[in-house]
């Protein structure tokens, strides 16, 4: 297990979409906040060259501070190889960042490495003990066998999400919602299993050019149990916000069923009829689950009911 304490538990995000951005483009930058994400992953890895990785990292806290303050959540993705990772994670940890992504993971040792640096960083900039969230992105089939492992490797751990075309490379498969379909499963079950967020969608992240395929590809993803996932264009972000919010039926029915179970078990019932449905506890914890991520949503991005379930 990592050696330091998570954020605080009531305080969990649940960010829709989280938008990269090239951290060493100003002009992408400057407009992040405008494009509708509830989160932008500012990247040091694999949309920054080699040559202007030092560069976008010396200006990595001028950057975040600025996305932060027109009130959009920051992330940071670091690069995987040991050096640069920790040179990236130092840059990175700060008031302005709610997380950092770590690519790559195969094993949960890493996981523990950036959360034991993390914490040093927190304790040197006088931060709050776990302000810093981690996310890891599995990208290898190696990391299959350890998904559980990773996933219970740290207790500022939010959530793991597959990256689609790195781990098709590695298992020779083309990224297609087919192939997609089985390690993003095994993904949802392993959070699922250590009480962390599944983020992802079992198609291919690079697809941007067929939204409504998108839309029934993250619909998908939200009825296998994701909350949230990752996005590399700007026209992805409007179908990851509706396609993973609760909408306003969903979140009526959800109260009614509440409701209606809590007052049958006031009068010694178990099960109870409600909407021409029998309804039982597996039904009311899935209507709780809705409720406790609308709420969650509504906190991590500071939106009014109405524009949540919109």
């Amino acid at each position: 297990m990592g050696t330091s304490r998570g954020p605080d538990e009531l305080a969990r995000p649940i960010w829709r979409s989280m938008l990269f951005v090239p951290a060493h483009v100003d002009k992408f930058v400057a407009r992040a906040h405008e494009r509708g994400a509830d989160a932008v992953i500012l990247d040091l890895e694999d949309s920054v060259p080699l040559a202007r990785k030092a560069q976008a990292r010396e200006a990595l806290a001028v950057r975040a501070a600025a996305v932060a303050g027109h009130g959009t959540a920051v992330l940071v993705r670091v690069n995987a190889e040991a050096g640069m990772a920790t040179q990236d994670i130092d840059a990175a940890v700060g008031a302005a960042v709610r997380a950092i992504v770590l690519p790559k993971v195969d094993t949960p040792q890493q996981v523990i490495a950036a959360d034991r640096q993390v914490a040093a960083c927190e304790r040197k900039l006088g931060l709050q003990a776990g302000h810093t969230w981690l996310i890891a992105q599995i990208e290898d089939v190696s990391a299959l066998p350890q998904l559980d492992a990773i996933a219970t490797s740290s207790p500022r751990l939010l959530g793991m999400i597959l990256g689609s075309e790195d781990f098709c490379a590695s298992a020779g498969m083309v990224p297609t919602p087919a192939t997609l379909f089985t390690p993003n499963q095994m993904v949802v079950f392993a959070c699922r299993r250590a009480g962390i967020l599944p983020l992802g969608f079992p198609s291919s992240i690079a697809e941007f050019s067929d939204l409504q395929a998108c839309a029934l590809q993250v619909g998908l993803a939200r009825d296998l149990g994701f909350v949230g996932a990752f996005c590399i264009h700007p026209a992805q972000v409007p179908v990851l916000n509706q396609g993973f919010s609760p909408s306003a039926r969903e979140l009526a029915h959800a109260e009614g069923v509440v409701t209606a179970f809590e007052t049958a078990q006031r009068e010694g019932r178990g099960a109870i009829e409600f909407a021409g449905k029998m309804v039982d506890l597996p039904v009311v914890l899935r209507a709780r689950e809705t409720l406790r991520r609308a709420a969650a949503i509504l906190n991590a991005t500071n939106l009014s009911p109405g524009e949540k379930s919109s």
